[in-house]
């Protein structure tokens, strides 16, 4: 005969989340709904971008690059700036796929050049003026941005 002792178990609760923590998620939710659906119905400006500043330095550049991480930097004339390996130009790559899936879904042509500018403020971004696209490339780490500043600099 074998007896389980089960006195030192805890009973299942009837309720894994209380009633009233998913009341307060639900009325934050509710609350975060309603105030970004005004702030797009009064057409509020957004006010939490980087401060623009003046550019300092720009570089128009052609990229082209693989789904493996190699990338190639190119001037609008064809000139070879860069080519790097995988190991090399992965966040450049990577950018690169953000690019053509931005121009395709625009419908702009896939291979047109893009601007990487550095501001008065300290920060680099790059700006793809077929689509309007941009980013602060300081948002994606020191060494990520290094890589293009680099192209900047070359």
């Amino acid at each position: 005969m074998s007896h389980t002792d089960t006195s030192h178990r805890r009973p299942h609760d009837k309720e894994l989340v209380p009633r009233v923590m998913a009341r307060a998620l639900m009325v934050l939710v509710f609350s975060v709904l309603v105030l970004v659906s005004l702030a797009r119905l009064t057409d509020r400006p957004v006010t939490s971008t980087p401060p623009e500043g003046d550019v300092l330095t720009s570089r128009t550049i052609v990229l082209s690059g693989d789904m493996a991480g190699a990338a190639t930097v190119r001037t609008p004339s064809g000139t070879l700036i860069a080519e790097l390996t995988p190991e090399q130009g992965g966040f450049i790559s990577g950018v690169w796929r953000v690019l053509v899936r931005e121009r395709t879904k625009h419908r702009v042509a896939l291979d047109g050049p893009v601007t990487i500018l550095r501001r008065d403020t300290g920060r680099l971004e790059i700006h793809d003026p077929s689509t309007g696209w941009r980013a602060d490339l300081m948002g994606f780490g020191a060494d990520n941005a290094r890589a293009f500043a680099q192209l900047l600099a070359q």
